[in-house]
């Protein structure tokens, strides 16, 4: 494998790390392994914490490549607590409202999913790397400050439940979206939709692309990999 004229590897990130963490271990092992002070390493399409899933680590001179890797489409599986909302329309912040639940049943959601599904507008989430006058909104949201977002259009192929449980009133979609999608603002919309609210508890895409899931490596692999693959070495400086 030749990392520095540039290799693509499929990673399956784990629960809590950031994008950045993953980026950051790899590229770790890589300058160790190539004894070098410094080389590029990127990701194509970033990942909450709180998700899992497809991570697309690209390195060397292809990097110029992700524009073009970030932009295919993507699949997730979402799982939404309905009946409550959180600031930040996930599990990092903590419940802020409750809402009635009774009247939510599975043909309901049928019911509302169409307006999700092709051409549509979103609001971003406040607590999103979006940017208002020149600061991150979620710099601003969490010092307590209003953000106000910009609709943006995006594209939702499809997107259908696998599961919904009355008791728990949580509701599992499996979506397939266009980039710049937040999961976690449909989330919001749909519980809206519902006359409840929602958010967003668990997390995984499962295709970017053509690459699914089920070809990715998990970081230990990954790692194990760099180190035990036959490596073009660079020539000395």
């Amino acid at each position: 494998m030749d990392f520095i004229s540039g290799e693509t590897l499929y990673i399956d990130k784990p629960l809590e790390w950031t994008s950045f963490d993953v980026v950051k271990r790899v590229r770790g092992v890589l300058l160790h392994r190539l004894h070098r002070k410094k080389m590029k390493v990127g990701h194509a399409g970033t990942l909450d914490p709180l998700a899992t899933g497809v991570m697309i680590v690209v390195t060397g001179r292809s990097t110029k490549l992700i524009e073009s890797l970030q932009a295919g489409v993507k699949e997730y599986v979402a799982t939404i607590q309905l009946g409550a909302t959180t600031p930040s329309y996930d599990l990092e912040t903590e419940v802020d409202a409750t809402y009635p639940t009774e009247h939510i049943t599975c043909e309901a959601v049928e019911a509302v999913l169409p307006r999700f599904r092709g051409r549509i507008e979103q609001v971003p989430p406040s607590f999103s790397a979006c940017k208002v006058d020149g600061h991150r909104a979620y710099k601003m949201a969490r010092k307590g400050h209003e953000v106000e977002l910009k609709p943006k259009v995006l594209v939702i192929d499809e997107i259908e439940v696998e599961e919904f449980d009355p008791e728990r009133m949580t509701l599992r979609l499996r979506i397939v979206c266009s980039k710049g999608t937040y999961i976690r603002a449909l989330a919001r919309d749909i519980g809206q939709a519902l006359d409840s609210g929602g958010h967003l508890i668990a997390l995984r895409r499962t295709r970017v692309g053509d690459v699914r899931v089920e070809d990715c490596l998990s970081v230990d692999q990954a790692v194990e990999l760099i180190r035990t693959t036959d490596i073009e070495m660079p020539d000395e400086e």
